[in-house]
């Protein structure tokens, strides 16, 4: 494979690649028109909530702001549980299996902004482990040729030297699932996903060229091989579609540099507003509309922050949930 390809190319090459395989597995599989689909894995075997229920006594958000994106996400993490330590700890058990899922889309510095920030990642890894898990899994779908795009963007080496393991994507990982959604019937999924304990979204803030902005519910399009690209028509659907099939343990949202135009890839750092801001929700629709907001976007005029919150994913206003706002030195 080439050092870079782009996002049509890799994509294509997943659906033709997993094609032979998945017709053998799944029987008279036609993934994108409307005839019957025959899934290659039973719903009935397809772990997707991953969500922990908190008590009423937690904030349903934290949102921290200080020089330090590691500091950032410690200090969210201990105010989920007031402040007494190490707040995960609620959510990741003694021998849990966690998948961290960053936007690792990109080949691109930290600097550029296209990317979740190599220091959350690695934090977030080092508080699952001390939560006792048993292994801490990052993974995407790159857009850009995934071994140089964890590479150059930091991630690869946060994870490794934080104790996590990097799982490339690898073609035959990719199983047809049925999603259910409204544009989503059936599609391929990277199983990963659906054999571990939990799951913790850590997309990066960013303008999207299509959607207005890239936050913790369009990050999902990270766990979809085929044809993508044919998502476009219904774009919002779709990942409300993904946000509907998949509920994850946490989201962290990575508001340290802001790519606040030409995204999701970027480039220029003129395109580049430092933000300094980390927050953590067990509410998916609430972080990314607080997400929009960073962005300089009203939460309702993003398609499928809207759409989330008609279809009762979630509260759009996060000042209508148990929230704190913490400065970190």
């Amino acid at each position: 494979m080439p050092d870079k390809i782009d996002r049509r190319e890799f994509i294509i090459r997943l659906g033709t690649a997993t094609g032979a395989a998945v017709l053998i597995g799944a029987g008279a599989l036609l993934l994108h028109n409307k005839k019957t689909i025959i899934p290659s894995i039973s719903l009935n075997t397809v772990k997707k909530n991953f969500a922990v229920e908190i008590p009423s006594t937690f904030p349903q958000m934290i949102i921290a702001h200080g020089d330090s994106p590691s500091k950032n996400v410690l200090a969210a993490i201990e105010e989920l549980n007031g402040g007494k330590g190490n707040g995960i700890k609620h959510f990741i058990k003694k021998g849990d299996s966690v998948l961290v899922k960053p936007n690792a889309g990109w080949d691109r510095i930290p600097e550029q902004a296209a990317n979740t920030n190599p220091e959350v990642v690695a934090m977030v890894i080092k508080l699952c482990l001390e939560a006792g898990a048993r292994k801490v899994i990052v993974t995407d779908a790159s857009c850009n040729e995934p071994k140089r795009t964890f590479l150059r963007s930091g991630i690869e080496k946060a994870v490794l030297e934080s104790g996590g393991i990097v799982e490339l994507p690898v073609e035959h990982k990719f199983k047809v699932v049925p999603i259910g959604g409204v544009v989503l019937k059936n599609w391929l999924v990277y199983s990963t996903y659906l054999t571990v304990d939990k799951v913790i979204n850590i997309p990066v803030v960013k303008h999207h060229n299509l959607t207005g902005a890239t936050l913790g519910m369009k990050n999902w399009y990270g766990i979809l091989g085929g044809r993508r690209n044919q998502l476009h028509q219904q774009i919002n659907e779709s990942i409300v579609d993904l946000a509907t099939f998949i509920k994850p343990t946490l989201t962290i949202l990575d508001g340290t540099r802001i790519l606040m135009k030409n995204g999701p890839q970027g480039g220029s750092l003129s395109d580049v507003k430092v933000g300094n801001t980390i927050a953590v929700s067990t509410d998916p629709v609430a972080i990314d509309a607080y997400g929009a907001l960073l962005l300089g976007r009203k939460p309702e005029d993003i398609g499928y922050i809207a759409l989330a919150n008609q279809n009762k994913l979630g509260e759009i206003n996060y000042k209508n949930i148990r929230y704190k706002e913490i400065n970190v030195t």
